[in-house]
């Protein structure tokens, strides 16, 4: 069994794409996956399978999802390994936790060339900060998410990827749920 991460983007944003997490649990469950875990009421679910493929899955819960609610839903999922390198790779990781909430992650659904990121004029506030490694544009926003420019429609606009973004505590949340679920399946 590999263990993965499933990240729904907009999901219970602004009143829109609403998703019960009991719905996506039953989904997941559905197209067989297992130790079904979902966080927080935003799409984010850690699940185990037998099956490797990770663009399969997200596949197969993109078209579960849309028969159980008839509406398109978009999910990125992520082996636990690379969610795990994920979380080592921010070259602006928080040095405390209070910090963390200062901290988010923009994962894109596929990756785009460093020369295009670095072709960006980000809009910037003071003190922001943002950098791109692999498939994850990770940000400073010492004035909070909300006010900020670097948003997802942002990055979708500028490098032509779906986006979905977590604060930091939800992704160190998520790392270690895939922890324990891989301890739980170990034998």
């Amino acid at each position: 069994m590999t263990v993965f991460v499933g990240l729904l983007r907009a999901v219970n944003a602004g009143g829109r794409k609403r998703l019960d997490m009991d719905v996506l649990r039953k989904s997941c469950e559905a197209i067989g996956l297992t130790d079904v875990v979902s966080y927080l009421q935003s799409g984010n679910g850690v699940f185990a399978s037998t099956q490797e493929d990770s663009r399969a899955l997200a596949d197969a819960l993109e078209a579960k999802l849309a028969a159980d609610l008839g509406h398109e839903m978009n999910v990125l999922v992520l082996p636990a390994k690379e969610f795990d390198e994920i979380v080592r790779a921010n070259p602006l990781a928080p040095r405390t936790a209070k910090a963390g909430s200062l901290y988010h992650a923009t994962f894109l659904f596929r990756h785009v060339p460093e020369t295009l990121f670095a072709e960006q004029q980000l809009p910037l506030q003071e003190g922001e900060k943002a950098a791109l490694v692999g498939r994850v544009v990770y940000l400073y926003c010492p004035n909070g998410y909300g006010k900020t420019g670097l948003s997802n429609a942002y990055f979708e606009k500028a490098l032509g990827s779906r986006a979905t973004t977590r604060n930091w505590r939800t992704v160190c949340a998520l790392q270690a749920l895939c922890a324990k679920q891989a301890l739980a399946a170990a034998p």
